[in-house]
């Protein structure tokens, strides 16, 4: 399985910017895509993630600004950012996982930098 994270930027405060993954390599239908963000000396952190029925989840910070969703036909997740403030910026990264038995397989992208300015 691979995944390839493009659409980080540099923008001003308040701005926005559309993130998206695309994966492939998934012989599954029963996976789960989430996006987390990680600053460097600190933990990565989920933000959002969406499964194939479509369910999402959201971090608090995040709530009201980001909008997760996905294009099967594409093999993408989007990650829509609005409102974007300084404490947004960070590597953002794509995981996908799923469970085959009682296995965990989980998949990183390379990551993609977002930089809000203020």
């Amino acid at each position: 399985v691979q995944l390839v994270e493009s659409g980080g930027g540099l923008v001003q405060a308040g701005g926005s910017l559309r993130l998206s993954c695309t994966f492939s390599g998934m012989g599954s239908d029963d996976y789960t895509i989430g996006w987390f963000r990680e600053v460097p000396g600190k933990q990565r952190d989920l933000v959002a993630t969406i499964t194939t029925g479509g369910s999402t989840t959201y971090a608090d910070s995040v709530k009201g600004r980001f909008t997760i969703s996905r294009d099967n036909a594409k093999n993408t997740v989007y990650l829509q950012m609005n409102g974007l403030k300084p404490e947004d910026t960070s590597v953002y990264y794509c995981n996908l996982w799923y469970f085959s038995g009682s296995s965990r397989r989980s998949y990183w992208g390379q990551g993609t930098q977002v930089t809000v300015s203020s």
